[in-house]
């Protein structure tokens, strides 16, 4: 397996995972996967957060809001890998509740990622509302 589809496959497996028990209101496996050395970000459809902190209180809030996911797909448009670095940008098309509220949405993603000894952690994500 070349790097591109190792990267890949933990994309399909541990991220997406992690996705779908945040929607499910567990934020643990997330953080889990995020990076702890600086810089960390996040430019969100909802809230912003800058650095280890700010994720942390993100984090819990989303994990509080989110519920019930009936469904997490992760459609990705493009991605690579240059040594220790990579990306992924696509589609999540979610359905869950949100504060209670099912709902169905896409968000464009865009999110950043750091080999960190030997294993992929997150390190930026841009994401917003797809609109018709």
């Amino acid at each position: 397996m070349t790097d591109r589809d190792d990267f890949l496959a933990w994309v399909r497996t541990a991220l997406y995972e992690a996705e779908r028990a945040l929607h499910n209101g567990d934020a643990a496996p997330r953080r889990a996967l995020w990076s702890r050395d600086e810089p960390v970000s996040v430019m969100g459809a909802w809230r912003d957060a800058y650095g280890q902190q700010e994720l942390d209180k993100l984090f819990i809030a989303l994990g509080e809001s989110f519920s019930d996911c009936t469904s997490y797909v992760f459609e990705p448009q493009v991605f690579d890998v240059s040594g220790d670095m990579a990306y992924t940008a696509g589609l999540e098309h979610v359905s869950a509740s949100v504060d209670g509220e099912p709902r169905t949405y896409t968000l464009r993603a865009t999110q950043l990622y750091r080999r960190e000894d030997g294993e992929w952690r997150v390190a930026h994500r841009h994401a917003d509302r797809v609109t018709d």
